[in-house]
């Protein structure tokens, strides 16, 4: 399968939604094909939370799942399955098809694991940026 228009169009908005968390940054440790998305109150101690890549010309978006979760969202959509070159145990792969508004959660829900596995101090201070980076929107 190759990127059309309307994938690249998605990428960006997967991409836009992956920046949008708190102290959120892209990173491209496997070239320029593959971001990779992670969250830290510095980029030493930071901690990935999603990966968004072109596989054989399809889209696709790795994302942290708790494991009972990740096994019903699999059955239930054939868009996500076990995390191409992941734990498969705790990470899907989604490809184009979903709503928007259903990947978002997605994304924060992968987003939300990762900082609750960062220390304490870490999750303090990327709360505290969420809550500055929150109040300059109003």
């Amino acid at each position: 399968m190759m990127s059309t228009n309307d994938d690249e169009a998605q990428h960006e908005i997967w991409r836009r939604i992956c920046l949008e968390q708190p102290r959120a940054f892209e990173d491209f440790p496997f070239g320029p094909e593959a971001a990779v998305f992670k969250v830290g109150a510095t980029p030493e101690r930071s901690k990935m939370f999603a990966f968004l890549s072109w596989h054989h010309g399809e889209l696709i978006l790795n994302l942290k799942c708790e494991p009972p979760i990740a096994d019903r969202l699999r059955a239930q959509y054939p868009q996500i399955t076990p995390g191409y070159h992941m734990n498969k145990k705790h990470w899907n792969t989604v490809r184009v098809g979903l709503p928007e508004q259903f990947v978002r959660e997605l994304i924060e829900d992968s987003y939300d694991l990762v900082v609750a596995g960062l220390s304490r101090r870490d999750q303090e201070f990327i709360k505290i940026q969420g809550i500055v980076q929150d109040s300059s929107l109003d």
